[in-house]
């Protein structure tokens, strides 16, 4: 793996977030609200709000307003938020580390029901097998995630009553509840997911299994199932991967409303409350944070990529 091309990868996300933070800062700033009138009510003392206005630099010019707060950003000083009254900083950890429950466990759910039925169409191209895994893959495309989501509490919270439909517990305290609790927004999200997945899976091996190799293999007297488990998902999954990597972002894009269906305290539930209640400092901060996970992310799963395949050599 080529130095050059990793710090050239570094490069370019460190670029891509210091954008981030132009345009959201330059978003927030022209939403209508204002902050010192959310701290003090419209109902406050006018001399009172401008010396609010002053201490809180919100009269400074813009140019200094942002260096403030990406500096702020820099040495951990992320600020409070208006409606929890907390350092945002100690907010945000909190709430990242319970979604990153949810991620893991609906990307979890996605690949291990994706990559099977991607597999068993392929290998049963344009037969019925192909064509349920197919159908099943475009049903779940067509739906949306808070459908899945209230069918997911109709059926396993009020029905079956097997897991909660709302709430959150802190793993810290109670890790098999958590898991409890995570569980039906993480499986409302990863039959989306799983549906992409899918079809990116059954493309590729498609592919894979009219390849020289694969009739070699055959012809070898090789089993079926070492024949495309072994030498034909091995070299499909990267790809697989790779677009396993790039849906982080449709993740957090989905897990906003997700979290909010299952009133499921997470990052996405902060993100969703502070641009309800106009918390600006807030809004600034999840915004950036959701950003910079996605980027990181995407730039760990290139780095995979190139370490698992060894037909990808960079100068």
């Amino acid at each position: 793996m080529s130095l050059t091309y990793v710090l050239n990868r570094l490069l370019s996300v460190i670029l891509t977030l210091f954008l981030i933070t132009l345009v959201t800062f330059g978003v927030t700033n022209i939403l209508p609200g204002d902050v010192a009138m959310m701290i003090m009510g419209t109902q406050s003392n006018p001399e009172a709000m401008a010396g609010l206005r002053a201490s809180l630099g919100l009269d400074d010019p813009l140019i200094v307003q942002y260096g403030r707060w990406v500096g702020g950003m820099l040495t951990g000083d992320w600020g409070n938020s208006l409606i929890f009254r907390q350092p945002i900083a100690v907010l945000l950890g909190e709430k990242i580390a319970a979604s990153a429950i949810i991620v893991v466990m609906s990307m979890t759910i996605a690949l291990s029901l994706a990559v099977p039925l991607g597999v068993w169409a392929a290998v049963h191209r344009d037969k019925w097998q192909d064509t349920t895994s197919s159908s099943a893959a475009l049903l779940g495309v067509s739906l949306p995630d808070f459908f899945w989501g209230i069918v997911m509490i109709l059926v396993f919270a009020r029905w079956l009553g097997w897991f909660p439909s709302s709430g959150f517990v802190d793993p810290a305290e109670d890790f098999m509840g958590a898991l409890r609790h995570a569980f039906l927004p993480s499986l409302a999200l990863g039959l989306g997911l799983m549906a992409h997945l899918t079809r990116m899976t059954r493309s590729t091996m498609t592919g894979i299994l009219e390849q020289e190799f694969i009739r070699v293999a055959r012809a070898k007297g090789l089993a079926e199932r070492v024949v495309v488990w072994r030498y034909g998902l091995a070299n499909a999954i990267g790809p697989v991967i790779t677009i396993a990597g790039l849906q982080v972002g449709y993740l957090f894009g989905s897990i906003i409303v997700m979290e909010s269906l299952f009133n499921y305290t997470g990052m996405g539930w902060l993100t969703y409350q502070a641009l309800l209640n106009r918390d600006m400092p807030l809004i600034q901060a999840t915004v950036f944070v959701i950003a910079a996970v996605v980027m990181l992310t995407n730039l760990l799963v290139d780095l995979l990529y190139l370490a698992i395949d060894p037909r990808i050599r960079l100068d």
